[in-house]
């Protein structure tokens, strides 16, 4: 049987010619098909539960879902389908026997897991879903300013929720605020008889915010099309949450802007109209993913929003919160509400429009920059989206072999932004900045195993490279180069394919357990059991396991615990200055002794960053608490009854995965998708 790919004989008929898709070879994967995976602790188990789509999407034969080799071979056929698409549709040369050789490290490296596509690629590359449909799957963020509320409405927060439903996290500000004057909408007994599909939960809610921000007609909605609950969904993945959850959306925005009508709208109504939106993704089965909000300094009423326990329990937990910050302003009141509940968080939004790398001074080629996505790593245009793409320098021998990597990860970052949205706007602007950010996991871990001078050399060095590379490509593929290339992203579930730690983050201790959720209804449960994993009921969620994973740090020296504010501070500055033009995603945790030194802290610090959050450091004391530290010895004996999984067979394809995460970038957004 055919290994896990789109068929060979697909073709693109580009000006009248037909194309075959790029292919690795049969007898190329077959060496892989039984290589061991360096796998981290949770690294299988992981990649089955997010990553692994089903066979039957590309072969209806097929059962089961991917194995590694597969989804290597999908994403590296996927990533060079797309280049050769692009290449061909100019008419300029394409080198088939290069390109092999290229794919084939670029294969390599993946399989070995020196370099990954964000949780995007690794989910969606290679799919039909991306080929037939729109490319902005594969994008892990985005930013949309309000500002333009008065002249496009509905328009804006369409956007948004079309945005979070293909699973891109979404940052936004609240500019839009005092532009508009919230109306009574002209109520019709027309029917809108809204599709079963991604578009039309979004077209019903323009519509429906269009009647409240420009006294428009509302027609009656009509919910019978949409599919009943529980049903698969074909395209994007998933299973169909029913109509409820876009019921629900409409009656709490009907709420909301009832009682405001005749009020201009403020930046509270703007932030609780997209949590009420993602509200409604999440229970509406879309992806995870998550959203930021990004206000002015001044604002008190917006930065104290989740103070509101109930609005903060019904829909405020949707977003992070942030604010513009300004170089010299006074933080004190900002740094209290920081110890108290870990936002807001800061943005120098004006760092961000005329620095790139700190260490080579201002630049004036991004000063269109209207905010940041929710993790902060990536400086965005208004409805620019962004692609990461994640390197591990902890996981090679030297610098010839990190630079090798970073080549790969480079060329698929900028094969992405080959492909075009399904938003006019969007691709005006990416096609101009071509805007892409190569990442480091496992920086700590790299650190110990390497030395800091060494590291940091190689980021130097490194970021002239991916230079140099940009104009070769570029050049080739006859596309301007990127306006920025590299960023620090705080990773997540990618990270833990191979066991590293996420961005710049600390592990938690060398010895510790780590806590995994599944569904009641997961294949995985059986096989975890059998193998000798600790599996209980979860003690806060119904129809939920909790899985622990014994995990040992290597290269380990020092953990969360033990680390002071001050020096996570300070690596953040260092690959600001050495590695990254877009910006280093840093949650910084502080104990109660560095408490109230988060105000001095962000004045030395206000112009060597570009964003940065903070977090007291606590021991929950939770039952089943996500890390748990343990000693060595707990670690040998809870070790010892575990036989490592390698291959286990299921129906259910992963679900999906976080766009990011971090210590407070991390909202879980349960099903659906493409409708």
């Amino acid at each position: 049987m055919e290994e896990n790919r789109l068929s060979s004989q697909t073709e693109f008929k580009i000006k009248e010619r037909a194309i075959r898709r790029f292919r690795l070879s049969d007898s190329f994967i077959d060496q892989y098909k039984e290589k061991e995976v360096p796998w981290g602790p949770l690294g299988y188990i992981t990649y089955k539960r997010t990553y692994a789509r089903r066979r039957s999407e590309f072969d209806s034969a097929a059962v089961g879902t991917e194995e590694w080799h597969e989804t290597c071979r999908r994403v590296i056929e996927g990533m060079f389908t797309m280049q050769k698409k692009h290449v061909v549709s100019l008419g300029t040369p394409w080198d088939d026997g290069r390109a092999q050789r290229t794919a084939k490290e670029a294969y390599d490296r993946l399989f070995n897991l020196k370099w990954t596509p964000p949780g995007r690629g690794l989910w969606m590359m290679g799919t039909k879903f991306i080929e037939e449909r729109t490319g902005a799957a594969l994008f892990n963020c985005a930013f949309r300013s309000t500002k333009d509320l008065d002249t496009k409405g509905g328009y804006i927060f369409g956007w948004i929720m079309d945005a979070l439903m293909v699973g891109i996290g979404v940052g936004f500000d609240t500019k839009g605020a005092g532009t508009v004057k919230i109306q009574k909408p002209q109520w019709s007994e027309a029917v809108f008889t809204i599709p079963d599909s991604r578009e039309g939960w979004v077209d019903s809610v323009n519509v429906l915010l269009d009647g409240y921000l420009r006294g428009s007609v509302v027609p009656r909605f009509d919910y019978d099309s949409i599919r009943e609950e529980g049903a698969p969904i074909n395209g994007f993945g998933g299973t169909s949450s029913g109509a409820g959850p876009l019921i629900q959306l409409h009656t709490d925005l009907i709420e909301l802007y009832n009682s405001r009508i005749g009020e201009e709208i403020t930046s509270v109504d703007i932030v609780d109209t997209e949590n009420l939106i993602g509200k409604c993704v999440v229970a509406g089965n879309v992806r995870r993913s998550a959203a930021l909000a990004m206000g002015e300094f001044d604002d008190k009423e917006y930065l104290s929003m989740k103070n509101d326990e109930k609005k903060l329990y019904s829909h405020r937990w949707g977003s992070n919160n942030s604010f513009h910050a300004v170089v010299g302003m006074d933080y004190e009141w900002h740094a209290q509400q920081s110890q108290r509940n870990g936002e807001p968080g800061y943005i120098w939004l004006d760092n961000a429009r005329t620095l790139g790398r700190t260490k080579d001074g201002y630049r004036d080629d991004d000063l269109k920059v209207a905010g940041f996505n929710p993790c902060v790593e990536q400086q965005l245009e208004s409805a620019e989206l962004c692609c990461l793409v994640e390197t591990f320098p902890a996981k090679h021998e030297d610098y010839e072999d990190f630079k090798k990597t970073l080549k790969i990860a480079y060329l698929y970052g900028k094969t992405v932004t080959l492909t075009n949205t399904h938003w006019a706007e969007t691709n005006a602007i990416m096609l101009k900045n071509r805007r892409i950010g190569l990442s480091q996991s496992g920086v700590v871990q790299a650190f110990n195993k390497f030395g800091r001078r060494e590291v940091l050399n190689w980021c130097d060095q490194g970021y002239e490279y991916v230079k140099h590379l940009d104009g070769q490509y570029s050049d080739w593929l006859c596309v301007p180069k990127s306006v920025r290339t590299t960023s620090i992203k705080p990773s997540g579930t990618v990270s833990l394919l191979n066991g590293s730690t996420p961005g710049v983050h600390f592990p938690e201790s060398e010895y510790y357990i780590r806590r995994i959720r599944f569904s009641s209804q997961s294949e995985l449960l059986e096989p975890l059991r059998k193998a000798g994993y600790k599996v209980e009921e979860d003690a806060y969620s119904p129809n939920t396991f909790c899985v622990e994973f014994p995990v040992k740090e290597p290269h380990f020296k020092k953990g969360k615990k033990n680390v002071s504010m001050w020096e996570q501070l300070e690596i953040a500055a260092q690959y600001q200055h050495y590695w990254a033009d877009n910006s280093v995603s840093i949650t910084v945790t502080f104990n109660e002794q560095e408490g109230p030194q988060i105000k001095d802290a962000l004045q030395l610090y206000e112009t060597k960053l570009k964003a940065v959050s903070f977090l007291k450091y606590e021991e929950t004391g939770y039952k089943q608490a996500p890390y748990e530290p343990i000693t060595r010895e707990q670690y040998e004996s809870a070790i010892k009854k575990i036989k490592p999984l390698t291959r286990v067979e299921t129906l259910a394809g992963g679900a999906g995965t976080k766009f990011c995460t971090n210590d407070s970038c991390e909202i879980d957004f349960a099903k659906n998708e493409e409708k």
